[in-house]
């Protein structure tokens, strides 16, 4: 409620309720669309079932953004994936004999904010060891 309604007061300056409650929204919208600045961002996913691996190629992977100027986060580690395989050992009997194997599959999560076109021809001719799965999009 308007205090100078309450109070049987006259309207200051020929303001409704409506034009105030207009004003104060074109106000919020305005200070918004100022705040908000859309950065474009590379986010870089990487897998590997060695744990060494991984870390190696986003070291490099983070010194040649480092170099190019780009803002980073990450890496973040994301949950390692472990799926389990057992096996009879035999094939006819002896149906209590397994054998079980696991696979970890490593995960890393890179972001790249605000990054130049130097930093997108860095990324594009980097050798990264065998064995790492990188997917990069544009978010």
């Amino acid at each position: 409620m308007v205090p100078w309604k309450e109070r049987n007061l006259p309207q200051p300056n020929n303001m409704t309720e409506e034009k105030i409650k207009k004003d104060v929204k074109v106000a919020a919208v305005k200070v918004k669309k100022e705040t908000e600045e859309v950065k474009q961002k590379i986010r870089i996913k990487i897998k590997a079932f060695d744990h060494k691996i991984i870390d190696k190629s986003t070291k490099t992977i983070i010194d040649t953004v480092f170099k190019s100027g780009a803002q980073i986060f990450g890496p973040i580690p994301l949950p390692t994936e472990k799926v389990r395989y057992t096996v009879n050992r035999s094939t006819f009997v002896n149906k209590d004999s397994r054998d079980q194997y696991e696979m970890r599959v490593h995960k890393r999560i890179i972001d790249i904010v605000d990054p130049s076109a130097k930093t997108v021809e860095d990324l594009s001719g980097l050798n990264l060891p065998a064995g790492v799965d990188v997917e990069i999009k544009m978010v």
